[in-house]
């Protein structure tokens, strides 16, 4: 075998490791350089420059997720400041319509400024918590117990928009990782939103399914669903569907994202299945605990 051959040979399985070293930092975002243990002066530069890159591309990185975090506090911030004079200005108009009470000018303000106070408390959640101001306080929790009281506060309007409601959970306790505020306000948005867009099927279905280490809690509608191109979406900001642009269905578009958040935050996820006019499935997988 001759000496070029063997250099050949050499750069080649050098360059194969600076390949799939490249790889497993892409794949896995770290922030590892490229090692290179060779005496050819083509690959040390080589190995050099692919560094250099890899150091511009940590840095961007670093800034973006820096920058992002400041936007994220400043919308906090914000969110709080409007906050304040509307919870101001709506209790002068409470005043004023209690002393006027036949006044409808001043009772559909007073509605309006309900709607956009209730719409800036939205805001101002989802940016404390994806700013990370909002630690929840995970706890034990029998989550049978917490869906079948979530579910009564919907049992009057659900009767008297003459809903088919079908529960399936069990007669003991299951208990799982996480916080009862934050598990209420999930049912609370899911179980809303199959009365806004699924009031077509009549049908609201809460179960629940578990393995050794998840608990899962499925909320199933048979309205009319979400096609993929939706579906994809649904749990973005401000995204609605083309029929929330109704009145009588209005969304503010957060409620699936705040939702969304609530659940990674307790560590566990909130996804969705549909076929359109079959049925829609939201499932919330929470992490098991046992007795």
């Amino acid at each position: 075998m001759s000496e070029r051959f063997r250099l050949h040979r050499g750069m080649e399985g050098k360059i194969r490791e600076i390949n799939e070293k490249l790889e497993e930092i892409s794949e896995t975002g770290s922030d590892e350089k490229v090692m290179i243990f060779t005496d050819n002066p083509v690959l040390m530069e080589l190995g050099a420059q692919i560094n250099r890159l890899l150091t511009d591309r940590q840095k961007i990185k670093a800034d973006f997720r820096r920058e992002q975090l400041s936007s994220k506090k400043m919308l906090s911030n914000i969110s709080h400041d409007i906050k304040t004079p509307l919870t101001v200005i709506l209790g002068y108009l409470e005043i004023m319509r209690l002393e006027h009470a036949d006044d409808e000018m001043l009772r559909k303000t007073e509605e309006k400024a309900k709607q956009l106070i209730g719409m800036i408390n939205e805001f101002f959640t989802l940016a404390k918590l994806e700013a990370g101001d909002m630690d929840l306080e995970l706890s034990r929790m029998d989550v049978c117990e917490t869906c079948r009281e979530s579910i009564l506060d919907f049992y009057e309007l659900l009767s008297q928009a003459d809903f088919q409601v079908e529960i399936t959970l069990p007669g003991q306790a299951v208990y799982v990782k996480g916080s009862r505020e934050a598990f209420d306000r999930i049912l609370s948005n899911l179980i809303s939103n199959v009365i806004r867009y699924g009031a077509a099927g009549k049908y609201l279905g809460v179960s629940l399914r578990m393995d050794s280490q998840w608990v899962y809690v499925d909320v199933t509608d048979k309205g009319k669903g979400i096609g993929k191109p939706f579906s994809e979406h649904v749990f973005d900001r401000l995204f609605t569907m083309e029929d929330s642009r109704s009145r009588s269905v209005q969304g503010n578009g957060l409620g699936l994202t705040i939702a969304k958040n609530l659940a990674l935050q307790m560590g566990g996820d909130l996804t969705l299945e549909s076929i359109p006019h079959e049925k829609t499935v939201f499932t919330l997988r929470l992490k098991k605990m046992e007795f």
